[in-house]
């Protein structure tokens, strides 16, 4: 990136799972796995689907605990962290609401002020 930034993504998904997305939307950055939503559970971003809506994602069907290799029915909330060169997070931001995510302009803006 003309920046000098690199980005990397965090997701739950199965290795395999994982390899198709990027290849489906066709990804170069890397993704790491965050087994269990472990990671996402440490900053306070994980949240554990109520069996309401685990019965709705299941007739799509959108079957967590086999997307994700284990049973939690968890998800992380969308969340974007810019870290400086001294491992400094300059800009951050979340949402409860999974459709709220910041535009890549955004990103871009918090990029060039640090």
């Amino acid at each position: 990136m003309k920046r000098g930034a690199e980005a990397v993504a965090f997701c739950p998904q199965r290795p395999e799972f994982l390899k198709q997305m990027r290849e489906k939307h066709g990804l170069s950055m890397d993704i790491l796995r965050d087994q269990g939503n472990d990671y996402a559970k440490e900053l306070g971003l994980r949240y554990v689907l109520p069996g309401y809506l685990q019965e709705v994602y299941m007739k799509f069907p959108l079957d967590l605990p086999r997307l994700n290799g284990e049973p939690s029915w968890s998800l992380a909330m969308p969340a974007r962290y810019v870290v400086n060169q001294s491992g400094v997070i300059a800009a951050a931001d979340y949402a409860v609401d999974y459709t709220h995510r910041p535009e890549p302009e955004k990103t871009l803006e918090d990029l060039d002020r640090i």
